[in-house]
């Protein structure tokens, strides 16, 4: 997942320091436009560098620079410069809902969706820190197979592997089973944080309605991330077994987007294997980590003593005096 480097200060107001750093750059030119007023025009100016030796224009200005550059590096230090990091989080349940409904044997994610499917959790399990707690709710008439959160990945990695695609779409008896389950995580009588991926590619045939208990879930602000597998023109050969027509299968984006809305997560979709492992590693770097402000004051304290030091050697050897 790409990030982005931000600074935020906790004490934004001693940013109005920094207008020191033009004034005295004003202040500076002001002067030596002063001086060459008033100065005294020599004929001999050839031999008097000579014989004073020349220094080149850089090394007079270079104390001078680093002086401002430690004035501002000091400014940006006491308004308490701060950087967003991921950091992993402690305690957290995540439920991965898994359709393998019939319509998971259609092949326009290669190699087949239900292979692409398994292969994606792989990614999301190998994503998410070992410190997150995992559970899998898998269904299609009926939701028939639930593990509870555990550290233990690797048996939530086999609970996938061993579905199969057969049967219709119960996605919101799924979500109820998966969202009881979340309900009865706690920790030392705390609520843990959680959440729920959910993986279809077809619309509800049977069941509750999951919009409704996609709001009951942000109502416990259990947020659920929806994944919708799948092209339009999808279809299922021989559903049957007894040259039956093709059967189509679209994805049904927009109730799996109305789930992510109701709960306060967020709906994605997949058109290729690749698509769905990038997403499943997506979501499994974003819900094992979250963003903590950490202070750099430090670094630019000690990057504007470095300066100011150097402005006093510098101006120490070409003047034999501080700036």
């Amino acid at each position: 997942m790409t990030s982005v480097f931000a600074i935020s200060f906790g004490s934004p107001w001693y940013l109005f320091a920094l207008l020191a750093v033009p004034a005295l750059i004003a202040i500076q030119v002001a002067n030596r436009r002063r001086g060459r007023r008033y100065a005294v025009r020599f004929t001999g100016v050839a031999a008097l560098k000579q014989a004073a030796g020349t220094v080149p224009a850089w090394k007079r200005h270079l104390p001078a620079a680093l002086l401002l550059a430690a004035l501002a590096a000091l400014a940006l230090a006491l308004a308490k410069p701060q950087r967003t990091v991921a950091v992993p989080i402690e305690k957290a349940s995540i439920m991965l809902v898994t359709d393998h409904s019939r319509s998971m044997l259609a092949q326009d994610v290669e190699p087949d969706r239900m292979t692409a499917a398994k292969r994606a959790a792989s990614r999301f399990l190998d994503q998410i820190p070992r410190s997150i707690r995992v559970g899998v709710t898998t269904y299609s008439d009926v939701p028939d197979g639930t593990q509870v959160p555990t550290r233990d990945h690797a048996l939530i990695q086999t609970t996938i592997d061993s579905q199969v695609a057969d049967g219709g779409t119960a996605t919101g008896d799924a979500l109820q089973v998966a969202l009881d389950t979340l309900q009865r995580q706690q920790d030392q009588g705390e609520k843990i944080p959680a959440a729920m991926v959910l993986l279809s590619d077809g619309a509800t045939t049977i069941g509750r309605d999951p919009v409704g208990v996609a709001r009951a879930a942000g109502e416990e602000r259990i947020p659920i991330y929806t994944v919708a597998l799948g092209t339009r023109d999808a279809t299922v050969p021989n559903p049957t077994g007894f040259g039956a027509p093709a059967l189509p299968v679209p994805p049904d984006p927009e109730t799996l987007e109305a789930i992510a809305d109701a709960s306060g997560g967020r709906a994605f979709q997949a058109q290729d294997d690749q698509q769905l492992s990038s997403i499943y590693e997506t979501l499994g770097s974003r819900l094992g980590t979250r963003d903590e402000q950490r202070e750099v004051t430090a670094a630019f304290a000690v990057a504007g003593l470095l300066l100011l030091l150097g402005a006093g050697a510098a101006s120490m050897r070409t003047a034999g005096r501080l700036p």
